[in-house]
């Protein structure tokens, strides 16, 4: 039987625990955008081949790892497969919608539009979780996407010059990014090993992403050969595209999973709203791009939105167990 998993508010350590989980995903998932740029950029890869590499490297390792730590993640449990399908539905829609909003609107509303999925999470998790949404939340909210506002230095007009269907694109990967967020809560209410989750639902997105990605290539005017080994014999871009499967997005993908078995949705969703400044901070050590005051104050900004609610967990945990003592 299925367990499902009820965290106290009043459990400071198992919080902590879920903060530092989903920062460790936030920090993996910040290297995602400077591996993606360096093959996008260098090698010219189409983003819909670029995600069906991506996620048949995730499923490479993943197998190989849980072959040689714990082969009892290898199997789906029974019934599963259907629910792991629509996960990875979620997945490919995301990616997609993603990557789309990005050709259309520019990283820098493309950014700020899919970080409105801490919004929608928030709503959707009151919703259908019963997850509180007070005025200190919806703060925290707040503060956090006008902070990636600055980050993303999407405060210039000309990163706002938008067209509705670039608007509702946008809008639509923040929500499956929150509709993502609320299948990871359930699957963690489930008690659904989150590792198993993350190797099938991946495996589904591969699966999805294939004939998308030969019909991009074949709109384009390439075989299918040409399309799915578009770096051919260039084996850097081989090595990139699997570091990115490998690294950040097991990484990332599967680190915020496993916090969603400590914290609320909403908290979770929150925290990886760090990802555009991590991003920033290592594209100035990596790639010397520049900070700029702006993007300075946007991740403070950013900063104290995760400080305030971890503040007010603290003292609201504080306060039940002053009332559990008594």
């Amino acid at each position: 039987m299925e367990k499902s998993i009820v965290l106290s508010a009043s459990d400071p350590a198992r919080l902590a625990r879920g903060y530092l989980i989903c920062l460790a995903a936030t920090f993996s998932w910040a290297f995602t955008g400077i591996l993606i740029r360096y093959l996008t950029v260098n090698y010219q890869i189409s983003p819909l081949t670029l995600s069906f590499w991506r996620d048949v490297f995730v499923v490479l390792g993943l197998v190989v790892i849980f072959s040689l730590v714990n082969r009892s993640l290898l199997y789906p449990g029974k019934g599963r497969l259907p629910y792991f399908a629509l996960y990875g539905l979620v997945v490919t829609l995301f990616n997609g919608l993603w990557s789309f909003s990005v050709a259309l609107n520019g990283a820098a509303a493309a950014t700020v539009l899919a970080y409105s999925s801490a919004a929608f999470t928030a709503l959707l998790a009151w919703w259908l979780f019963r997850e509180p949404l007070t005025p200190i939340k919806i703060l925290a909210v707040s503060l956090g996407l006008a902070g990636c506002v600055l980050v993303a230095e999407a405060y210039n007009a000309a990163a706002w010059a938008l067209n509705p269907f670039g608007i509702l694109t946008g809008l639509c990967s923040g929500l499956i990014f929150a509709v993502y967020s609320l299948m990871g809560k359930f699957t963690a209410n489930r008690g659904i090993n989150s590792w198993t989750a993350l190797l099938y639902s991946f495996a589904f997105a591969a699966l999805y992403f294939l004939p998308l990605s030969l019909l991009g290539g074949c709109l384009e005017g390439y075989s299918p050969t040409q399309t799915l080994f578009w770096l051919g014999n260039r084996p850097l871009g081989w090595l990139a595209l699997f570091v990115l499967g490998v690294g950040p997005t097991i990484g990332g993908f599967g680190f915020y999973s496993l916090s969603l078995n400590y914290l609320q949705a909403s908290f979770a969703n929150l925290i990886a709203m760090t990802e555009p400044l991590i991003t920033a901070v290592l594209a100035y050590l990596l790639l010397s791009e520049r900070l700029t005051p702006p993007q300075l104050v946007g991740g403070a900004m950013i900063l104290s939105s995760v400080v305030i609610l971890r503040l007010f967990e603290l003292r609201f945990a504080s306060k039940e167990a002053l009332v559990e003592s008594e």
